[in-house]
């Protein structure tokens, strides 16, 4: 058994520190130490005979009530005999962080200048790694799979036909609709064509494919990469002495490139067939009206400039997707929040490219 001593702020125990002893032990220090005045205290171990891990947890008890209540324990005169069981059972000390000052607004801004640098200059990086290999890809087909280009196409253009053709049509008939109310009032009823197809294929065909691929397949694309990278795939790759922009990126940006247009174009002419619909049925002209007025406004440089800005979008879906999934760290978690924001980012840097080049095209 254990026997405990007090004189003034020194706890004196004596006798074996064991399983059996240390409960009645611990409960008579605990309310010696509650109802102490003394801040500090020590606990003399000198004549401690025995003591086990059961009596080491009992020490460590004691210290950790200490601190918690803002107070102090230390042991004194630890014999040679107990202090192999000390080291060995003794919890370690647990550091805790420092809290530094908070950061002041200059500091704030410094950090996220410097971090928005190291971002553009991974992000430059990436694309101009994704041009090159690209080109390099048209001529030499050396480390990369065979036919994954033409697999990608069908993945991002083909399997994507059923959507792009429903929400162009939808586009189209609410588009004449809405214009409709509004020209009969005027008996401009056969302006709608104009409308219709100035709209299609210069803005809405362009921007809303680009916006269906973006949440599409853009969201698979980082999907993908960034679970390659969580499963340490892309490493992988790099052991193999295949890189992965290469491997897994060129092909992506060569479907995407390819399909894109043509997918672009078959939203501008469904997109026009829901105009000639409101206006076969609602404006009561004739089909053949309708596509004369359309062929006297729409000019080849309408066609071009919406080819040439879903070729842009192409570019900034595949280089949107391909950077948040490349720079995932963590789990699957993180694969969810890099798939989120490459959605978000791909549909906010199209349009704002879309503003961009209306704005070009318009001043030409």
């Amino acid at each position: 058994m254990a026997q405990i001593a007090v004189v003034e702020n020194t706890i004196f125990i004596s006798g074996d520190l064991k399983v059996d002893s240390v409960p009645s032990a611990l409960e008579q220090c605990q309310q010696i130490l509650a109802h102490s005045k003394y801040r500090q205290w020590h606990l003399d171990l000198s004549n401690v005979a025995t003591i086990d891990s059961a009596g080491v947890a009992f020490l460590d008890e004691l210290k950790s009530n200490q601190e918690q209540r803002g107070q102090s324990l230390e042991l004194e005169h630890v014999p040679s005999m107990i202090q192999p069981a000390l080291a060995a059972f003794s919890l370690p000390p647990i550091d805790q962080p420092a809290i530094g000052e908070k950061a002041g607004w200059f500091e704030a801004l410094g950090e996220r200048a410097l971090q928005f640098k190291n971002n553009l200059v991974v992000l430059l990086l990436l694309i101009a790694d994704i041009f090159y290999w690209s080109l390099i890809g048209l001529v030499q087909r050396k480390g990369q799979r065979e036919g994954a280009s033409v697999q990608q196409s069908l993945l991002i253009g083909v399997s994507a036909l059923q959507i792009v053709a429903l929400l162009s049509f939808l586009i189209g008939l609410i588009l004449a609709l809405q214009s409709a109310a509004q020209l009969r009032q005027f008996g401009a009823n056969i302006f709608v064509a104009d409308l219709i197809g100035i709209a299609m294929l210069k803005e809405m065909g362009p921007i809303m494919t680009a916006i269906i691929i973006a949440g599409r397949s853009g969201s698979a694309i980082a999907a993908e990469i960034a679970t390659m990278v969580v499963t340490e795939e892309i490493d992988a790759l790099k052991t193999m002495s295949l890189n992965p922009i290469r491997y897994v990126i060129v092909p992506k940006f060569h479907g995407i490139t390819l399909t894109m247009p043509l997918l672009t174009i078959l939203s501008d002419l469904i997109g026009i067939l829901g105009g000639l619909v409101i206006a076969m049925v609602y404006l009561q002209l004739s089909a053949a009206a309708f596509f004369n007025e359309l062929l006297t406004v729409v000019v080849l440089k309408d066609v071009l400039t919406g080819i040439f800005k879903s070729i842009i979008f192409a570019w900034i879906i595949i280089i949107v997707a391909c950077y948040h999934g490349l720079k995932v760290t963590g789990g699957a978690e993180e694969v969810g929040k890099a798939t989120t924001a490459s959605v978000v980012a791909s549909i906010f840097w199209v349009i704002v490219a879309d503003s961009i080049l209306g704005l070009i095209f318009y001043f030409e």
